[in-house]
């Protein structure tokens, strides 16, 4: 009765057999590469006609999933486009539940991931040129003598903006588990853009320091976004590499804002030094909103892995219940891990020397070694940044690999290993950049560039870990509560270590940059073999499947 259904509505059915031509035009064309045509007839039939095929199958059968195997089956799917009710994509009887189960990434895929990976860098590097704006417009504003602004309003204003930036990445990380990233992200850099563009119409310390405390907290939507879309377009085996790669938004953006606001406020005035990259940031916000999206199956494609979760008990009705309160996620999957709190003291502490770090190595540099003005000691440190683009590439490169060896073992235990080692490294370039004379400057900027390297990378990988051992809608809380902690770590390096510096000397400073190396390494052993959440998950749900049975 199907095949009288499709032939009423097709007509007669080519069939693939030899056809032998034998008309003298064609007499010396091979007989194959007809018959090649002729095979081809009911693909060709079929894209043509596919809506009466599936009327001609709803004659003989009420299931859709039929009706769509009797497409491919009866007249062939050679391009690979019909698509089960279920959305997988391809040919086969078993749907595609992931890209990791086809053997290569569609090339579809691949484009659109780049382009999503290319506006999260360009984005977040954003960031940097709003939040940075006042460090190369504050010079020009105090040698303007209409404002009657000195170093010490100047200071108000930057010891303002960690606290409120630091409790921003907190409480966005945590709100934005309900809300789209994308949105969040294009959203947070338009209006720390408008908040940039304020900040140079007004001309009195408290207007400007109220709009640089919206400014810190709306600074904090970047992070926890740009985390969370990166954990939904890059797989585990492949997420430590490009995890890397778009930590260097943050040398791009410290790299252009001094060019762009510094050189807008230099020839324009202070107040161009604010609304250059204010008018950057609108138009970039605005271009992030039609490229970046929140993962592949937004724009029709499988997840990038699957996560076997274990099934949470069912209701008495049948249903899974009601979803997880925003507190409850933040207290039951952040809050309550252990091992987040483990990476957070780890950060807190990796923040310690790395502000440390640029906050007085030019100070060190001209008040222990003698060097002569501020220009030179700057120079001396000026390989930090690029240092540390080229450490945190490589330890993301080195965690992937790592991770590729043993893919059994602890997924987040391997890029720990390759933070306790970078981790070494720092307390070693720093004994050496103690030791190194003043009449060695190029020792001293390679030394310092070596710093930078290793330093990156615990701070690139730490903020990997924490969004891996947790599930997706935990990612943004996750890390927000280690940037948190981090900004505290930071402002331990301002007055604690001058105090250190004031009464025990530059000897002492070097000393509590060691122990809080040592610090990080013994928070850190314990968690040398730590598995990811989807690692966990998925050992839960085998358990749960083996009690089944």
């Amino acid at each position: 009765m199907l095949g009288i259904g499709l032939s009423s509505h097709l007509g007669p059915r080519p069939s693939c057999r030899n056809v032998s031509l034998q008309t003298k035009s064609r007499a010396l064309q091979p007989a194959r590469s007809f018959e090649r045509r002729t095979c081809l007839q009911p693909q060709r039939l079929a894209k043509q006609h596919r809506p009466a095929i599936l009327v001609a199958a709803a004659s003989a059968s009420g299931n859709p999933g039929d009706k769509e195997a009797l497409v491919k089956g009866d007249v062939g799917d050679p391009a690979g486009k019909v698509s089960s009710p279920s959305g997988a994509a391809g040919g086969g009887d078993e749907p595609v539940k992931s890209l990791q189960d086809l053997p290569a990434y569609p090339r579809a895929f691949v484009v659109r991931r780049l382009l999503v990976f290319v506006g999260i860098v360009i984005g977040y590097a954003s960031y940097y040129l709003t939040r940075n704006s006042l460090t190369y417009t504050a010079p020009v504003m105090v040698s303007d003598a209409t404002l009657k602004m000195d170093i010490t309003q100047i200071g108000s204003l930057t010891s303002l903006f960690p606290i409120a930036y630091g409790f921003s990445k907190f409480v966005s990380g945590v709100l934005g588990a309900r809300t789209s990233p994308t949105v969040m992200l294009a959203g947070g850099l338009m209006a720390t853009a408008v908040v940039n563009l304020l900040f140079g119409a007004g001309n009195t310390l408290p207007w400007f320091l109220t709009f640089w405390a919206i400014n810190g907290i709306l600074q904090g939507f970047g992070g926890p976004c740009c985390a969370r879309i990166l954990t939904s377009w890059f797989a585990t085996k492949e997420r430590g590499t490009y995890w890397g790669m778009w930590n260097i938004a943050h040398n791009l953006g410290g790299f252009g804002a001094p060019i762009l606001a510094g050189t807008a406020a230099r020839y324009y005035g202070w107040k161009w030094g604010m609304w250059a990259p204010g008018l950057v940031g609108l138009a970039v916000g605005f271009i992030l909103l039609f490229v970046v999206r929140d993962s592949p199956e937004q724009v029709g494609f499988p997840p990038v892995e699957v996560v076997e979760k274990a099934k949470p008990k069912k209701e008495a009705d049948g249903s899974d219940g009601p979803k997880e309160s925003l507190i409850t996620l933040l207290i039951n999957n952040v809050l309550k891990n252990p091992f987040i709190w483990g990476m957070a003291l780890t950060y807190f502490f990796i923040y310690v020397v790395r502000q440390g770090v640029t906050s007085w190595f030019v100070f060190y540099l001209i008040k222990a070694k003698g060097v002569a003005d501020a220009g030179s000691a700057a120079f001396r440190v000026s390989g930090l940044e690029l240092g540390g683009l080229f450490g945190s590439l490589l330890a993301g490169r080195i965690s992937d690999a790592l991770i590729a060896r043993d893919p059994k073992g602890g997924n987040c235990g391997k890029r720990v290993q390759v933070v306790m080692a970078y981790t070494v490294g720092i307390a070693a370039c720093l004994a050496a950049f103690y030791f190194t004379p003043a009449s060695w400057p190029i020792v001293q900027w390679t030394t310092v560039f070596f710093i930078g390297f290793f330093l990156y990378g615990p701070q690139m990988l730490i903020g990997l870990c924490g969004a891996e051992l947790v599930g997706p809608e935990s990612v943004g809380a996750s890390e927000g509560f280690l940037g948190w902690v981090a900004y505290l770590g930071a402002a331990n390096a301002g007055i604690p270590l001058s105090i250190i510096v004031k009464n025990y000397g530059w000897e002492a400073y070097f000393v509590a940059l060691g122990v809080a190396c040592a610090m990080a390494l013994l928070l850190l052993a314990p968690m040398s073999n730590l598995k990811s959440y989807v690692q966990r998950e998925a050992i839960k749900e085998k358990k749960l499947k083996l009690k089944g049975t």
